[in-house]
């Protein structure tokens, strides 16, 4: 049989384009042969059905059709029988639907099946036996089993013949379904003496090529005595019955009577015995009554032709038929079928756009088949139908990841029946990314502490931003945003690390010269393009006790000694000096405290704990010492303490040339017997010169401390302490509010000193070489100061 191809096209706008294509091939084909070029007929590319993910959907039926998308060609998957699909149903007719993804398409396919006669006509059983009275008028009708042939058309079932004809003729009555009702009519009346049994062969042919036939054996025992048959009282009967009604419900009731008495006209009845399996479904008892005794369906067969047969004890019989029809009930839940399902979808998808394809089917019919489908739930999609049974699940809302990653999508689709049934559905769709957030961090500022000689290296703390995108758009790196502090890169204080936001201090820092900086740090997410915030943070560096206090006076030379006068008429609480320090530290790291570590005589002096001033506790007297050594510790607050001391020569004298005489054997004597072999050379070379050179310098001395003591010794004035000018108290905690400068200078390898100084006030300074025999009282120039601040006054000692 040549194959047959029937092409429809038919195209609907409901967001899916979708076509119809018919073929009708001949069932039995092997596997692998060509049903029909499927991307020729619907004008599909090959690239499109293997980019598309073309597939064939035959929903819950068999697949017999599969898709070649290498040619673009339908071929028989597994071999088509048209009986076991169809039976009788004419056309018989495969459905499928072709798929199509990105875009989503769908078209549909019908394959026509066509019968070809591979079934010969065949009976339920192998013989029939009758047994007919002698008596059997000529006319008299005997129903014989009706033969099925499975195939339909010309191919079916077409004609019997019944052989030997001696006796019995066969005759064929036609119905309105077009099935023959087959009956052995006696043609010559039997004589039981001449033959009591006599065999028949009943062949069924049908009309095919080649012709294929059946036959039954039929055996009549020849019996004495009835010529009266039963006979119906009507034709054909009809009933109805719900489907899925209970087994033992009665359809209808049926009568035969028979002319005969007794025995012979007792009449019994049964069902006729055909190959479509009605004998399992209903049966009729001895009163007529029809009952069911299997389960009707009205989606699988909707009515049902019953043959019946009464028969008396003679053998005679007589035939009718009872239509029975089955009236639907919604007893079939709509069965739901996806298609098409996209995975994930991007939060930015435009609206309308189809994530899901699927069709129903409700097996039932009328209301109860007409079928309506929601989606449960406040979610930002509805569904649209593309056509009869086909819907699609789109998007009719804006989407966003962050606040819903995933859709539960669940969709009930109920039938309009009563009570109405419903079937559901739940599909998973994940909202995949896009970079629509920027990091933001935790606060708005950050402020954070570390302590001044910390470790280069040293994690200060931790800034924190959150990204609410997902995976690599919420991926978070931080940067160190250019910038500079004091005209230095910051970049060269602190680092950031890219991953974690940990901060750094790339150096140590010192308190004293840097106490706090700010810079930016910049969060960047890893989209494309990536999105940043930025943030303020101030890192404040916190002062350590790192500085020991630094003397400022009395100034400790390297050879010249400096020595504070008290004439012995001073009282108690007299102000000696004022040792002056400074720590460059802050806050109680700066604070300073004085006390007196060693004296000479401790009975004499005390330190103020607090502003370093040196008093006498005591009235000076003549049994003290001239020359008195204080040493004097000066502490700061901080934990560890720091300290720093200062040795103050104090000369208890009224006089210079008393001092003098106690000074002369001060220290350093290491330095003058190291260069004695030197000095007595150059002595010996220029003794002359030096002896004279000394008196003159000897006298002047003399003359000048005489006229100095005096004035001294006349005057009540205290001794202010020597305070340097240029010397600011740049933090503010010091003990100083002045500013104070000073410069002392000796030279190397000599027995000559200079001193450079500045002053401020009158004050009693002794300045001493221990080189030097000679002493000398500090000189006051008040008009060179005010001029040149800057410039010392310098000072020379000579023997």
């Amino acid at each position: 049989m040549g194959r047959q191809v029937l092409l429809f096209i038919s195209v609907l706008s409901l967001g899916s384009v979708l076509g119809q294509v018919s073929y009708s091939i001949p069932e039995e084909m092997a596997k692998g042969s060509l049903v029909g070029n499927i991307a020729q007929d619907l004008g599909l590319d090959i690239k499109r059905l293997k980019s598309g993910k073309a597939r064939i959907y035959t929903g819950d039926s068999a697949e017999y059709i599969e898709l070649n998308k290498e040619r673009g060609v339908l071929t028989v998957k597994e071999r088509i029988d048209r009986e076991a699909l169809c039976g009788q149903t004419t056309p018989c007719a495969l459905h499928s639907q072709i798929i199509l993804e990105n875009p989503m398409e769908l078209f549909r396919i019908t394959v026509e099946i066509k019968d070809i006669n591979d079934n010969s006509p065949s009976f339920k059983n192998n013989e029939k036996r009758f047994e007919i009275s002698e008596s059997a008028v000529a006319g008299s009708k005997f129903v014989l089993e009706r033969a099925v042939d499975a195939d339909i058309g010309v191919n079916g079932l077409k004609n019997y013949t019944l052989k030997p004809t001696d006796n019995f003729v066969l005759r064929l009555q036609s119905h309105a379904d077009g099935n023959k009702k087959v009956e052995m009519v006696l043609q010559k009346p039997l004589d039981r003496e001449k033959q009591e049994h006599i065999s028949l062969l009943l062949t069924a042919v049908d009309g095919g090529e080649p012709q294929m036939s059946g036959t039954v054996r039929i055996y009549v025992t020849v019996l004495d005595v009835n010529d009266n048959a039963p006979v119906f009282t009507q034709s054909v009967y009809k009933a109805t019955i719900t489907e899925n009604s209970q087994r033992g419900t009665t359809l209808t009731a049926v009568s035969a009577s028979d002319a005969d008495k007794g025995t012979n006209g007792e009449v019994s009845y049964s069902v006729s015995t055909t190959m479509d399996s009605v004998s399992d479904l209903f049966e009729i008892n001895e009163n007529g009554d029809v009952m069911l005794i299997g389960n009707v369906d009205f989606e699988i067969a909707k009515n049902y032709q019953i043959d019946i047969e009464a028969r008396d004890s003679g053998g005679l019989s007589d035939s009718s038929k009872i239509i029975v029809d089955v009236i639907d009930i919604n007893d079939n839940v709509p069965v739901i079928g996806v298609l098409s399902k996209s995975n994930s979808i991007s939060e930015d998808s435009p609206l309308n756009t189809v994530i899901v394809m699927f069709s129903v089917h409700d097996p039932d019919s009328g209301n109860n088949g007409q079928v309506n489908c929601e989606i449960n739930g406040n979610v930002p999609f509805t569904i649209k139908a593309t056509s009869n049974g086909f819907y699609s699940i789109v998007t009719d809302s804006d989407l966003d990841r962050e606040r819903d990653s995933e859709y539960n999508i669940s969709v009930t689709c109920s039938d309009e029946g009563v009570p109405s049934l419903s079937s559901s559905v739940t599909l998973t769709l994940q909202i995949s990314d896009v970079n629509d957030n920027a990091p933001v961090f935790e606060r708005s500022s950050y402020e954070a502490y570390i302590v001044e000689n910390n470790t280069p290296g040293l994690s200060v703390f931790t800034v924190k931003a959150r990204d609410a995108d997902w995976n690599q758009n919420a991926r978070v790196s931080y940067i160190l945003e250019d910038s500079s502090v004091n005209g230095v890169p910051v970049s060269s204080y602190v680092s950031v690390s890219a991953d974690s936001g940990v901060i750094h201090a790339v150096r140590s820092f010192d308190y004293e010269q840097i106490k706090d900086f700010q810079f930016r740090v910049k969060a960047q997410d890893g989209g494309s393009p990536p999105l940043s915030s930025n943030v303020t943070v101030k890192i404040m560096i916190q002062d350590q006790n790192d500085n020991a206090p630094q003397v400022l006076y009395p100034v400790q030379t390297g050879g010249s000694l400096v020595a504070e006068m008290v004439p012995r008429s001073a009282d108690v609480g007299y102000l000696v000096t004022k040792v002056v320090a400074v720590d460059v530290d802050s806050g109680q790291n700066a604070w300073l405290s004085y006390k007196l570590q060693k004296a000479t005589d401790r009975a004499l002096f005390e330190v103020g704990l607090q502003n370093g001033e040196i008093r006498t506790i005591r009235q000076v007297t003549d049994k003290d010492a001239v020359k008195q050594r204080l040493t004097v510790v000066v502490e700061d607050n901080g934990q560890p303490s720091r300290s720093a001391t200062v040795n103050v020569n104090v000369a208890v004298a009224d006089s210079f040339p008393e001092v003098l005489s106690e000074f002369t054997d001060f220290t350093h004597d290491k330095e003058y017997n190291d260069n004695l072999t030197f000095y007595l050379v150059l002595a010996l070379a220029v003794v002359s010169f030096l002896f004279i050179t000394c008196l003159v310098v000897i006298i002047s001395v003399k003359i000048y401390r005489w006229r100095q003591s005096r004035i001294l010794y006349h005057s009540n004035l205290p001794v202010i302490p020597y305070y340097p000018p240029r010397y600011s108290d740049t933090l503010g905690t010091g003990t100083l509010q002045r500013v104070y400068n000073y410069e002392v200078c000796r030279t190397t390898d000599s027995r000559k000193s200079d001193c450079k100084f500045g002053t401020v006030g009158s004050q009693n300074v002794l300045i001493m070489d221990p080189s030097s025999t000679g002493t000398m009282q500090r000189i006051q120039s008040e008009k060179s100061i005010l001029d040149e601040p800057d410039s010392p006054i310098e000072v020379s000692l000579m023997e």
